[in-house]
């Protein structure tokens, strides 16, 4: 296949990309969950006429100097039904339910209150400081959206509205494999010629930010028989992400798999740096990415196809680039030739409020000492030139 942009390979996922089935949870284990289906409201807020301010309910319009008799008091959470005599006044706490005949609520600090009689500092008007029945939301009223993110508020809003449970998006299933011989866990000391494996533990920490739990199907030689097992396993999973052997050297074995096991590849290059040599693939349980090898690859790959791709599994609306911000340099920054660039950069906000970004130039797709400071992604569009310091920038911000 040919070098393809990266709208264009975003495209390609996206004319297949579809919301998971719906799954119940808890309230309470929802946060951040996408809605599958629109909500009504189940009550009407309030659920009665109630009072705004601490202070003296009265019938009738009162006058600046006006001195009632004050009798009784209404707290919060006591039963709606006490009268008013239109020539009286009495004391209600905020929240409490206004009683028949009340004109008006006149806060507390408005009066010069006694036991049994309260002296009104200033004129009430008419329905002041009183929250009417259903002024917020009557029931059956649409509460919640399909498509709305489940965030502490609206959790909030389903607890007042009594839904115990409710329908989302499943969440993705996502299983990773490491490839290379030359590739050993992370707790090992590594021999002549070989390195630790750095990419398990970013995808773990990468899914995790996205509230995913990751599956670590472990790291595969580069024996065709033994990548094919671990790739055939993996499949299982809504997305298998497959770590390195997806170049053209000798020991790159991953699309002729792939072949083997009758996926559908889409694409196998995309014009970016780092991150070329990237394979995304679709068979019929779900979705394969083939990541290349180096550090900053799998970082950039991830964060610009594979999590927009698992966030619009999860019910989410991303999109390749979806998420850029303005900023300006705060450096120099390098032009870039026939591919987009994307360069780490550390970013801080100024005085005004604008995002400054400083790019970290790395020494190559290897170089993760310079990812790893990076807080964010400067894109440098293709064919572009050498900008400078107080030029205006595109980012992508690596926390969502």
């Amino acid at each position: 296949m040919p070098l393809i942009t990266p709208t264009e390979a975003w495209s390609r996922l996206e004319k297949r990309l579809r919301p998971l089935p719906a799954e119940r949870l808890p309230r309470r284990r929802a946060r951040g969950r996408i809605l599958a289906g629109s909500l009504e409201s189940t009550v009407d807020v309030p659920a009665s006429d109630v009072s705004a301010m601490d202070g003296y309910a009265v019938g009738g319009e009162v006058s600046a100097g006006e001195t009632r008799e004050v009798v009784g008091v209404i707290a919060a959470g006591d039963p709606p039904g006490f009268d008013l005599p239109a020539d009286a006044a009495v004391r209600i706490m905020t929240g409490a339910p206004c009683p028949a005949g009340a004109y008006t609520v006149v806060p507390v600090e408005e009066t010069d209150n006694g036991d049994r009689r309260v002296r009104f500092s200033g004129a009430g008007g008419t329905g002041k400081h009183i929250r009417r029945r259903g002024e917020v939301l009557r029931a059956g009223a649409s509460l919640l959206d399909a498509g709305a993110l489940l965030t502490p508020g609206a959790l909030s809003l389903l607890a007042t509205h009594g839904y115990a449970e409710v329908e989302v998006h499943r969440s993705p299933s996502v299983s990773f494999l490491t490839t290379g011989d030359e590739v050993v866990a992370p707790d090992t000391e590594p021999g002549p010629g070989q390195l630790r494996d750095s990419h398990s533990d970013f995808l773990l920490a990468a899914g995790a930010e996205i509230g995913l739990e990751l599956h670590h199907l472990g790291i595969a030689p580069d024996q065709p028989e033994v990548l094919e097992r671990k790739i055939r396993q993996g499949l299982s999973a809504d997305v298998l992400l497959v770590c390195g052997g997806v170049s053209m050297g000798e020991f790159d074995f991953v699309e002729a798999v792939l072949e083997r096991l009758r996926c559908e590849v889409l694409f196998e290059a995309v014009a970016i740096q780092p991150g070329k040599p990237l394979v995304a693939a679709k068979h019929d349980g779900g979705w394969l990415f083939g990541l290349p090898g180096n550090p900053a690859s799998v970082m950039v790959t991830f964060w610009l196809f594979v999590r927009p791709l698992l966030r619009r599994l999860m019910g989410h609306s991303d999109s390749y680039l979806s998420n850029t911000l303005a900023g300006t340099l705060s450096a120099d920054a390098p032009g870039a030739r026939g591919r987009d660039r994307f360069l780490p950069a550390e970013v801080e906000s100024g005085d005004d409020g604008n995002l400054l970004v400083r790019p970290v130039t790395p020494m190559g797709s290897h170089d993760q000492a310079a990812f790893a400071r990076g807080t964010a992604l400067l894109r440098i569009p293709a064919h572009s030139p050498p900008t400078r310091a107080g030029d205006p920038c595109q980012i992508v911000p690596l926390r969502i």
